[in-house]
């Protein structure tokens, strides 16, 4: 390391200005930066300041240099020129230098004249003040930029937050509807299940008190306290003794009517004020209009007020249970009539010497499937008596008019004497120019007094099934001719069949034998066990022998079709 020193003695004000400027021409030589040399220049000129007040000062300014570092320092000690208080240090600065410095003057003096000289540096410090303002400038338009830096960067980041604030609101304002919008979607979802259900329920009916029955039970709780149908009869006006003042209007006006103490908002609904009979709870009354108001049908809410979704599919349902109870009234109406009618066509069974009849009909009793069955039978003027069964295909009142004219004209074509086959052929003929689409099966049989042989023929109908007085059954499955009416031309052939005396012949319709899940032929089956299990006693009174054969043929049948049933007995032997 290599050191030099230089001691300068301290005495007056003169020879402190001396001692400051030679520093400050030594900081100025060995390159130390401006703001440094006033740092440097500032403090040694107070620790001056206090040493002359305590009576003058010794100033020791020292040069060192390590071996192989570049840099230089400048080191300057200030002591008192009295001997300090023990313990107290000496006032030292060190400043570090790029370029190499050693002090130069007298010993004991500062190396500045008197004079000039000291007046340009006294000159100079202000030039080292200058640098450290301009510095300090800088480092405040430094602060400046870094604080409006600052500045704006807090408003970015309060935009930021008003921003991911803002979105956070949206996303929750979104999630909300999302919510909601499937909230209102799983209800529409329930709505119109429940919709499509009770819709099915009402109009699978064609009984319209079993619509009523049944619409209540669908309807309570969920959508409603309590649910009540006011129908009117057809021929009547509607009474209201003890109905809510709603249900009257809508029945006098045809629109829905809400009745409470505040207003329901339900959509093409009209508000009443409270009904007296339901002051606690609101009143919904709809219209069962269908080709005019049928009824009405009154709910009461199952809690302080009807959802406007909910009423709409209610007056849905009302709609469609109007248009059920109308198609049942219709049914029921056009049942009655071709049931009336065909009633009315069936024959009042004649009494014959030596032949016992006895008949059966039973209209079906699911579905509109009356009217194509029928049986007959007649004395011919040779004392003959034919005995006729027959169906028409379809149902309703047009089969029952089209088995009328089928029932006339075979009594026609049987006063000339026909045969039954030559009877059947005039039938097909008739009906297949006439009605060329409807088709009908028959089996005619004839019966002459004291002759065992039956003549019969059949036109694609179920075999008639004889049982003979020993109990033996046969069934007469010769092969039928085709339907009447096909649009085929076609000649039917007569057969015979022997029947004893006390014998029991019986001729039926397909509704006694079939069954969907079976087909025809285990019904005959069972006909043919039935009737084989006739007891003498039974035998003997035609009508109970009907009845007894009824009983376990229709046990199982959902009676979806009509049925007819003739039973012939010939006279047993010495009657």
């Amino acid at each position: 390391m290599t050191t030099a020193s230089d001691v300068w003695h301290i005495a007056s004000v003169s020879d402190a200005a001396r001692a400051r400027a030679a520093a400050a021409r030594l900081a100025v030589a060995a390159g130390a930066p401006a703001l440094e040399r006033a740092r440097f220049l500032t403090a040694l000129t107070d620790r001056l300041r206090q040493c002359l007040a305590q009576g003058g000062a010794e100033l020791v300014v020292t040069t060192e240099q390590a071996t192989g570092d570049p840099d230089r320092w400048l080191r300057v000690d200030v002591r008192t020129a009295r001997l300090p208080a023990e313990g107290t240090p000496a006032w030292q600065f060190t400043l570090t230098c790029p370029r190499p410095v050693r002090p130069s003057g007298p010993a004991g003096h500062p190396a500045v004249p008197d004079g000039t000289e000291l007046a340009e540096a006294l000159l100079a410090a202000d030039e080292d003040t200058a640098a450290a303002l301009d510095r300090l400038d800088e480092l405040e338009e430094l602060v400046r930029f870094h604080r409006e830096e600052l500045h704006q960067t807090n408003q970015g980041v309060l935009a930021l937050h008003a921003e991911l604030d803002a979105a956070s609101r949206a996303q929750r304002e979104l999630l909300d509807a999302e919510r909601t919008a499937r909230a209102a979607a799983e209800n529409a979802r329930r709505l119109l299940t429940f919709l499509t259900t009770a819709s099915a329920v009402v109009t699978t009916s064609l009984d319209h008190e079993d619509i009523v029955r049944r619409l209540p039970r669908l309807l309570v709780p969920e959508y409603a306290d309590r649910a009540d149908i006011w129908i009117f009869d057809d021929d009547q006006v509607p009474r209201h003794g003890g109905r809510p003042a709603a249900a009257v209007t809508a029945a006098r006006t045809g629109r829905p009517q809400h009745a409470a103490d505040h207003p329901g908002g339900l959509p093409g609904v009209e508000d009443h004020p409270p009904s007296v009979l339901s002051p606690d709870r609101p009143l919904l009354c709809v219209p069962l209009t269908a080709r005019g108001v049928l009824g009405v049908l009154t709910l009461t809410a199952p809690g302080p007020r009807f959802d406007p979704d909910t009423c709409v599919m209610l007056l849905e349902l009302a709609r469609r249970l109007a248009t059920a109870l109308d198609n049942a009234r219709r049914y029921e109406q056009h049942r009655d009539t071709a049931e009336a009618l065909q009633r009315a066509q069936l024959t009042e069974l004649p009494a014959s010497e030596g032949l016992f009849l006895a008949a059966r009909y039973l209209p079906a009793t699911h579905g509109l499937n009356i009217g194509g069955d029928w049986y007959d039978a007649f004395a011919q003027p040779d004392g003959s008596v034919l005995a006729v069964i027959g169906d028409v295909t379809g149902h309703g009142l047009r089969a029952a008019v089209i088995m009328g004219q089928l029932r006339t004209a075979l009594r026609a074509y049987a006063v000339e004497g026909d045969s039954p086959a030559r009877i059947l052929t005039r039938l097909h003929h008739m009906l297949r120019h006439q009605q060329p689409e409807l088709y009908a099966t028959a089996v005619i049989a004839r019966f002459r007094p004291g002759d065992p042989d039956v003549v019969w023929a059949a036109a694609g109908h179920p075999p008639a099934v004889v049982r003979s007085p020993d109990g033996e059954v046969r069934v007469l499955d010769t092969k039928p001719g085709i339907m009447l009416g096909v649009p085929l031309a076609y000649e039917y052939e007569d057969h015979v069949v022997h029947v004893g005396p006390g014998s029991t012949v019986a001729l039926y319709t397909d509704g006694l034998v079939e069954r969907r899940a079976q087909g025809i032929d285990p019904g005959i089956d069972r006909l043919a066990h039935a009737l084989a299990a006739l007891s003498p006693a039974e035998l003997e009174n035609l009508d109970t022998s009907a009845d007894s054969l009824l009983k376990p043929m229709l046990h199982d049948s959902e009676r979806d079709d009509d049925i007819c049933l003739l039973l012939c007995r010939t006279a047993p032997e010495g009657a």
